[in-house]
């Protein structure tokens, strides 16, 4: 039996758009003398549709889609994701398609309702197993989900005769996930004794990527292929059947899983790609500082958009220093993307002006560095509004968690492209990427972070040191743990309480911010989704009286 995994890249609505694609497959796979083709889960909508599914009219264009794919399938059996209506209920199907009709379906068993899955929403659940002939072999068809679960529609299946079991899949990318479904897939078919061939999806989709990673595992468990890591990709590999191979032989395939850094880059670069292309857009502007975390978006934007798509833009102020126009400038040089100089300090005086008659007597605070940033912001979306270039924010997880940012300020844009990535890991992909090739400059990677927003003011002056804070915060956010158990892991108990409160209070202000790219296992947004309004204070078990969005930010903070 030759099987093929098409591992494809679909835009969520597109649906003529993806049944083009699923054909194209579709015969790249039949021309290579494959029995049968696998897609990805809900191929045909793209992942996930979200309340799309809520619209009765794009239920029924679905199916008018799948409907007409089938009718050009010939030669193939080909198992392709899509929205099946029965009864009045919907379901996460995968449809058995040959002889130029849909042959059976099999329905989702288990709709996961955690982190960024919200299936249970929109999606009925299946109960009936559903093993088919083809090529010669007994097959068994699930959907992602169902694989996660010992004794279910997998081992339902084996037991009804089945000796490969087909997986289609939407499965995002986050850190360390595509080792957690190898496991789970290994152990899968070791269990069961049989072939497993898992499908998944590639490419981004708003905050979402999809990693692909598609693979083969043989009845001892050992992965025995794999796709491309994000990019789509169509595997080829012969299976076993009982009987003499009929096809020519395969070229070997090796693809790799990519080291931990390169992973998150990859996955950086596809998010932004697939997001700025999907919605539209050619080109970006990104507000460079001549700080790592401009730095490293424009780096990216160079990489995803190509350097005649990225314009860099420094808005220099009273308190910015020759070091940070310098860098600015070279790291422009070293992209090769259009750079220009947009002084603010005109705008910031007739600010001040303006307001001076209202401030009286009120001493500089947090009011005047604020403005700054809203300055550069608007400067910022007019270039956006004029030229139609998206505007990329360089906020990282860091400053996003303690809210180190400023609202309509340096939050103001399209898509945040690092929102999940925390500074450590920051300063790791900086120094990969001058790996491949030096663009940022030296003293970008040392010089102490800081937002240049009052005199000689450092990150350090409001935070603990991001060797510190990072880890406090993924114990806080990734692992859900308490303050005690923070604690007891070697961190003082005055930074914990204090960077904690700064996380629970900032929440009403990453409710505004721009979606970014989800690359840990718990971002901000749909996988932590926490009230604004919230008098709940776990440290002692009890309101206090006042809820977030009333309490002032904790002095020190210097953006609000």
């Amino acid at each position: 039996m030759r099987l093929a995994i098409a591992q494809i890249n679909p835009t969520v609505g597109d649906l003529k758009g993806n049944a083009r694609i699923i054909t194209r497959y579709i015969s790249r796979a039949k021309d290579a003398g494959a029995d049968i083709v696998i897609f990805p889960e809900l191929a045909v909508t793209g992942y996930p549709p979200e309340d799309l599914l809520l619209k009765p009219a794009f239920i029924s264009d679905n199916l008018a889609r799948i409907n007409s794919l089938a009718g050009s399938v010939e030669g193939i059996t080909a198992v392709v994701g899509f929205v099946d209506f029965r009864q009045n209920k919907i379901y996460n199907g995968a449809a058995v398609i040959a002889d130029g009709r849909i042959k059976r379906i099999y329905h989702k068993m288990f709709l996961p309702n955690y982190g960024v899955f919200d299936e249970k929403r929109y999606f009925s659940a299946g109960n009936k197993p559903l093993v088919v002939p083809i090529g010669g072999v007994p097959t068994g068809i699930v959907i992602c989900e169902d694989i996660w679960f010992e004794n279910g529609p997998v081992k339902a299946e084996r037991d009804r005769g089945a000796k490969l079991i087909v997986v289609i899949n939407a499965s995002p990318y986050h850190t360390g996930k595509v080792r957690e479904r190898e496991h789970v897939v290994s152990r899968q078919a070791r269990h069961n004794g049989v072939f497993v061939a898992y499908a998944n999806m590639a490419g981004g989709q708003d905050e979402l990527v999809f990693d692909g990673y598609s693979m083969i595992a043989d009845p001892k468990g050992k992965i025995i292929a794999r796709a491309r890591a994000f990019h789509e990709d169509l595997l080829i590999l012969d299976i076993p059947a009982g009987r003499k191979n009929r096809h020519a032989p395969l070229p070997k395939i090796d693809n790799r899983i990519l080291d931990p850094v390169e992973e998150v880059y990859q996955a950086l670069l596809t998010g932004l790609e697939n997001y700025v292309r999907k919605n539209g857009f050619r080109q970006a502007v990104i507000g460079l500082s001549g700080g790592i975390d401009s730095s490293l978006v424009a780096a990216l934007a160079v990489d995803a958009l190509g350097k005649a798509n990225v314009h860099g833009v420094f808005m220099p102020s009273r308190f910015s220093s020759k070091e940070s126009r310098e860098d600015a400038e070279q790291l422009a040089r070293n992209l090769g993307i259009d750079f220009r100089i947009i002084p603010m300090e005109g705008i910031f005086k007739e600010y001040l002006g303006t307001l001076a008659p209202h401030f009286d007597g009120r001493a500089p605070d947090i009011t005047e560095e604020n403005i700054q940033a809203r300055i550069r912001g608007n400067i910022l979306m007019a270039l956006s509004n004029k030229f139609n270039w998206i505007v990329l924010t360089t906020g990282n997880k860091s400053e996003m968690s303690t809210g180190y940012a400023t609202l309509y300020g340096d939050m103001a844009g399209g898509f945040a492209v690092i929102k999940d990535v925390p500074k450590e890991l920051v300063y790791q992909l900086s120094l990969y990427r001058n790996k491949r090739s030096l663009v940022i400059p030296h003293r970008v990677l040392i010089k102490e972070p800081t937002a240049e927003l009052r005199p000689n003011q450092k990150d350090s002056d409001s935070l603990p040191p991001y060797a510190t804070l990072d880890p406090i915060l993924k114990r806080y956010i990734e692992n859900n743990q308490s303050l005690e158990e923070i604690v007891a892991a070697g961190f003082n108990e005055g930074t914990v309480r204090r960077i904690l409160g700064l996380v629970d209070r900032s929440e009403y202000k990453r409710r505004q911010s721009p979606p970014g790219i989800k690359i840990t296992p718990r971002a901000f947004g749909k996988d932590r989704r926490m009230p604004i309004t919230n008098a709940y204070n776990e440290r002692t078990g009890s309101g206090e009286g006042a809820c977030q969005t009333t309490r002032r930010i904790t002095p020190g903070i210097v953006k609000e």
